[in-house]
């Protein structure tokens, strides 16, 4: 949250590997480079696309515990505010992943072993 949102070579890294059709794979808040990481052609890496991340309850929750606002912001509601994305959320730190062609995301740290077999799901194809 604090580094990978800001840098280029990360964003650079995984425009260039959805945009040779290779697939990426982002989980828990590394997703939030999928907030400014761009193609070659200069779209969103995620403009059309259903993925997924750190969700605001379980922000809150983490906050609480705590006892003061960890994260510099919260993915889902930035994510909410990309138009022509569809970002969903499921069950706080219950396993969720998506895949959305050569995308894949997991919502947080429980979510990496659904997100490893959508992986091998695409690695089929």
């Amino acid at each position: 949250m604090y580094t990978f949102r800001h840098d280029d070579r990360v964003k650079d890294l995984v425009g260039r590997v959805v945009d040779d059709g290779r697939i990426a794979a982002v989980v828990c808040h590394a997703t939030c480079v999928l907030l400014d990481a761009r193609t070659l052609d200069g779209q969103l890496v995620v403009a059309g696309r259903t993925w997924t991340g750190f969700a605001n309850a379980e922000e809150d929750y983490a906050d609480e515990f705590a006892g003061l606002r960890i994260q510099p912001f919260r993915i889902e509601d930035e994510a909410r505010a990309v138009t022509g994305t569809n970002f969903v959320v499921h069950g706080r730190f219950r396993p969720h992943a998506v895949r959305h062609g050569n995308l894949v995301t997991g919502q947080q740290q429980y979510s990496g072993a659904a997100a490893a077999r959508l992986v091998i799901e695409a690695l089929g194809r």
